[in-house]
């Protein structure tokens, strides 16, 4: 049996997979909200704004990058850097296909996201989630991220992260 491989390149953040992604991933973290503290999913009206109203072109060159994952040629999943001073990057839209979850790809994600970031300058990266978005907190520890004050006031976020991306590291992606 032939081994399934993944690849991560920057793509621009209007492709259409990468819309896919974000349409993907957009609407599993709202639905996941929605379920959690109103029992219903996203209206999806709100959902379509929401999309519509987040393009993600903060997420080109020269101040920041969106890179795509494919696991055996297919889309796969995402992630997202900008820059938000000389110094600091923030991490965003990291994000798996359920079906793909699992095989390692959210590791690399974060890991070319680290370099993306390195590339545009940053020594610092940044993130925030939510609590209910256990594994991706998870994810984070794993990857060397420290759980740190808030460095934001989004309402959704509930925890914020921060990595030195002053020296690569060995990661553990298993």
């Amino acid at each position: 049996m032939a081994r399934m491989t993944w690849t991560i390149t920057p793509e621009p953040y209007d492709s259409p997979a990468a819309a896919a992604l974000w349409r993907a991933y957009y609407t599993e973290v709202s639905d996941r909200w929605y379920l959690l503290h109103e029992g219903r999913r996203t209206d999806p009206d709100e959902l379509e704004r929401e999309i519509a109203a987040r393009t993600g072109s903060e997420l080109s060159p020269p101040t920041g990058q969106l890179l795509i994952a494919r696991y055996d040629g297919e889309p796969a999943g995402s992630a997202g850097v900008r820059l938000l001073d000389a110094d600091t990057a923030e991490l965003t839209r990291v994000f798996v296909y359920e079906g793909q979850r699992g095989r390692g790809g959210a590791a690399l994600l974060v890991a070319a996201a680290e370099e993306a970031a390195r590339a545009l300058g940053a020594r610092h990266l940044i993130l925030d989630t939510r609590g209910d978005l256990v594994e991706a907190r998870a994810l984070y520890a794993r990857l060397g991220y420290t759980e740190t004050g808030p460095h934001n006031d989004d309402q959704y976020a509930e925890h914020w992260f921060r990595k030195d991306l002053s020296a690569p590291e060995a990661v553990n992606w298993a």
